[in-house]
């Protein structure tokens, strides 16, 4: 496959995150009405919990002003802006849908703080008293397998691209490679 069809598919990928975010949220704070309920009991283990996080993740940089609610949605913009930069200069497949996961989730939490001021979160996994995580939303849960996807990429397979693409041998501008640097031309510089 082409790199502009894994782009593209990066790409599809955080847009279907942003929209089923934010469709599962508008049914939350709509049709279930949870805003106003609070608390929605589905199994034993998971509940609808409403939550209205006005930080980033589990509630770091807490924005109480409008200034500072503006400025978080800047600095998450700009988070944003890095990981599509990064999913444009990345080669692979897999390391490019990661990258459209956190895209999509953190496209999907941009919106909620610009339009209301906080993230709405929702799903609320437990065992008895103990919670595993906070209360979350689809758009942390893609932003959190996308991290861990990348992370385990790096940790258990490693970094593949940086050996693939050095060079060992073959034809380079210079002539036939053996592996050695090439020699430097007097009108190289150094």
């Amino acid at each position: 496959m082409s790199l502009t069809r894994y782009r593209t598919e990066g790409v599809a990928l955080a847009i279907t995150i942003l929209v089923i975010d934010q469709i599962a949220k508008f049914i939350v704070a709509g049709p279930l009405a949870l805003k106003s309920r609070l608390q929605i009991e589905i199994t034993s283990f998971f509940n609808l919990t409403w939550a209205e996080n006005r930080g980033v993740s589990m509630g770091f940089l807490t924005a109480e002003t409008d200034t500072a609610r503006w400025l978080l949605v800047a600095l998450t913009g700009l988070i944003a802006t890095v990981v599509l930069l990064w999913m444009w200069k990345e080669r692979a497949r897999g390391d490019i849908l990661a990258l459209g996961m956190i895209l999509g989730g953190a496209l999907g939490n941009i919106i909620d703080r610009a339009r209301l001021g906080y993230v709405v979160d929702y799903a609320d996994l437990h065992f008895g008293a103990f919670r595993p995580f906070m209360i979350f939303n689809i758009a942390d849960a893609a932003i959190t397998i996308g991290v861990l996807l990348l992370l385990a990429r790096v940790l258990i397979i490693g970094d593949k691209s940086a050996k693939s693409e050095a060079p060992t041998s073959g034809v380079q501008a210079g002539g036939i490679s053996d592996g050695a640097p090439a020699a430097k031309t007097e009108n190289e510089h150094v």
